[in-house]
Order: structure tokens, then C-alpha cells, then sequence
């Protein structure tokens, strides 16, 4: 277990996400959410909080403010050599004063100054460990648990410690207090709170979140303006269709003219790599002038973008997060799809057979907005065009 720790480790350094790593290693999902975020561990009533094996935050690039060690090893060199302080500030572009005292400050036990041992104790130094206001006021930690053993969120809790009490704190204190390994307040977060959860998501700024694909992505505003007048055969939208708790899933895909339609069949334990091959080998059936593009949404399942567009020389946009409009004729065309399967259906009980009688009876369905033609009939034409 230990080295798939250590590769799990390395997957999500790399950006592939904590489920496709679960997947790859063999391993539970929540296994693999408990290694990437921590926990809280329960034994005998005592409350131990589990570190991440991953780090979340991006490294803070020290401030210019503080003396860095490649300067404590310059001082330390003027030092041995006799320079003064005035002259070794000089050299650095620093205050005297800050100078002499780092020289006075960070000495070692024998009087001599070590340039990384004054590193090491300016960061022991660092940390100024300091109680939580609920864990040091009594009176004001008695009342917020009073509240919430009447179910009430942090929200009306702060405010009515505010209003009624006095008392000024964060929202942010309560949630603390409450997902605290310490257990500051004597009530679980899974119990207290609506939401039910026993630990905390990991909360990160947009600019912070990893990428979902290793290799970088092309967005829908790269892609040829011919693509958006319909007027150009060969563009294609896609996505997939889920079914009960995610566990299966149904590959959608509509030509952008004619709007004629394919169906996917997804098989084996990775989305992913089936979903790839099949639709190699889709486009690779079809003539050039019929596989111009692929839109897709950011769906995890395109994590092979790269090598479907080297097998069939045909580019993958991506449309932006939470923008289904960028790809109209494949929404629609789903929604058309959920009267064959409907939401919460287990997809796997459809074979390949029966997703080709489907999207042939779609297929054949007259459209208005093709002028009452068919998507087959227009898609005949086009592939005999382009043969």
C-alpha cells in the first residue's frame, strides 16, 4: 500500500485528477480522497487528525522583507572575514541595523554565527502558536454549543452571540471549532451540521485548482469561425450521457450540418480509454472532409484529447466551464436521448445493438429545422460528396 501511496503522490503532481488515479492504481475513491485531503481518525473516542500525503497549498515565496539564507550565508562570509557590519549591509543593500542584528540575534551557542543554523532557528521562531477564542473563553464556547445543540446553523449562531451577547466572532470560528481533531465544541460536524459531513472539502482559489489535463487543452474560441454557421460539414459536438450513480455512461455525438447522430458504447473499466478507441475508430471511417473538429465539454472522460487528434488528425476544442450552450445540437440531441434512457437508468443494460437501433430511429426522424429532410438522407448525401 505504501508504493501506491507514493504513485498516487505522483499522479496528482503531475494534474491527473484524484478519481482517475484511484482508477489507474486499483484503489476506493474515498481511499484516495482521504489520502489527497486528510481526515479525521476516531479510535477509542480519541479524535486524530491524518495529514495529507499531498500538500495543498502552492509554496509562499518568502518576502523580500526577510533576510534569506543565501544572504545569512554572504553575512556569515563578511563576518569570518572581518568586514563590518556597516560595510557587510552595504554589500547586501540592507539596514545596518538589520545586519548587526541577525549577527547578534542568531549566534550559536559558541558565540559563532552559522549562516544555515540561523536559518533554522529564525524558522523555529517563526510560529506564533495561539488559542482559538473558543478554546480560551470559556463563557462565549458555552453558549455557541447551547446554540447548536438546538440545530442551529454557525450562521444564527454568530449572529445571535453578536446581537444578544456581545460577542464578535467569525462564521469561520464555529466551522473550525467543529471540524476541530481537539473537539473544542462537544458535537460532531456530521450531526450539526445540514450539510452532514463528517470532514471539510478542500476549499482552493480558482488560480490554485489543478488542472485536469496533463496535456494542455484547446478552448472553443481557438476553433475555426467556420465551425458556427453550420454551413461546413465534418465539425462535431460531443459528450456522454450518465446513468445511475454515475456508474455508466453512453457516448453522444452530432454532426454540426446535418445534425446526424452517434451513439458511443462504452465498455471496460476505464471511460476513458473506451471511449478513445471508439472513437478512433468512428473517425477513422469517415473521410477527411467529415472530421474537421470535435467540441467537447471539460468532462474527465477526454483526457486522451491528444492522442485522438494523432490517430485521427482531427483537433479537440473544449468549451468553456459550465457553458452546455457552446454546444447546442449535442444538448439538444441529449435531451432528445433521455426519452430512450431515462435519468437514474444503469446504462450498462444496453448493448451495442441497441444504441444503433436508437440513433437510426433518431436518425430518421424528420427535422423542421432541415427543412423537413432527415439527418440520414443529409449525411448520406454529405459522405457521398465528400467520397
Amino acid at each position: 500500500m505504501t508504493e501506491k501511496r507514493i504513485e498516487f503522490t505522483r499522479l496528482i503532481r503531475q494534474g491527473v485528477s484524484g478519481s482517475e488515479a484511484c482508477r489507474r492504481l486499483g484503489i476506493d475513491r474515498k481511499t484516495g480522497h482521504w489520502w489527497k485531503n486528510g481526515g479525521t481518525v476516531t479510535r477509542n473516542g480519541v479524535a486524530t487528525f491524518v495529514k495529507p500525503v499531498i500538500d495543498q497549498q502552492p509554496e509562499r515565496e518568502e518576502s523580500a522583507r526577510y533576510l534569506s539564507e543565501s544572504e545569512r550565508v554572504q553575512i556569515a562570509d563578511g563576518a569570518h572575514a572581518g568586514r563590518s557590519a556597516r560595510k557587510i549591509a552595504a554589500e547586501l543593500g540592507r539596514a545596518v541595523s538589520t545586519v548587526s542584528r541577525e549577527l547578534q540575534r542568531n549566534q550559536s551557542a559558541d558565540a559563532v554565527y552559522r549562516p544555515h543554523a540561523a536559518q533554522a532557528m529564525m524558522w523555529a521562531r517563526r510560529p506564533r502558536p495561539k488559542a482559538r477564542r473558543l478554546e480560551s473563553d470559556g463563557e462565549l464556547r458555552g453558549l455557541a454549543q447551547r446554540y447548536l445543540d438546538q440545530r442551529w446553523s454557525p450562521e444564527q449562531v454568530v449572529h445571535e452571540l453578536d446581537v444578544t451577547h456581545g460577542h464578535r466572532i467569525a462564521v469561520e470560528t464555529i466551522y473550525q471549532a467543529l471540524y476541530s481533531p481537539q473537539r473544542v465544541l462537544q458535537r460532531d460536524a456530521s450531526s450539526v451540521l445540514r450539510t452532514g459531513r463528517p470532514h471539510r472539502r478542500p476549499r482552493r482559489r480558482g488560480d490554485e485548482r489543478r488542472p485536469r489535463f496533463v496535456v494542455p487543452i484547446i478552448m472553443i474560441d481557438q476553433r475555426p469561425t467556420t465551425a458556427d454557421d453550420r454551413r461546413e460539414p465534418g465539425h462535431w459536438e460531443g459528450d456522454l450521457i450518465v446513468g445511475a450513480f454515475n456508474r455508466s455512461a453512453i457516448g453522444t455525438l452530432v454532426e454540426h450540418t446535418s445534425r446526424f447522430t452517434i451513439l458511443v458504447h462504452l465498455e471496460g473499466a476505464s471511460r476513458s480509454d473506451s471511449l478513445r478507441q471508439q472513437l478512433e475508430l468512428i473517425f477513422e471511417d469517415l473521410p477527411d472532409e467529415l472530421r474537421r473538429s470535435l467540441t467537447w465539454d471539460q468532462g474527465a472522460e477526454m483526457c486522451h484529447h491528444h492522442a485522438l487528434t494523432t490517430a485521427t488528425a482531427m483537433p479537440v476544442f473544449f468549451c468553456n466551464p459550465g457553458r452546455p450552450w457552446q454546444r447546442p445540437s449535442n444538448e439538444n440531441t441529449n435531451g432528445l436521448l433521455r426519452n430512450y434512457f431515462p435519468k437514474g437508468t444503469d446504462l450498462r443494460i444496453y448493448s451495442a445493438a441497441d444504441l444503433e437501433r436508437v440513433a437510426d430511429e433518431l436518425n430518421r426522424r424528420p427535422r423542421k429545422t432541415l427543412g423537413w429532410h432527415t439527418p440520414h438522407a443529409l449525411f448520406a448525401t454529405l459522405r457521398t460528396g465528400s467520397a
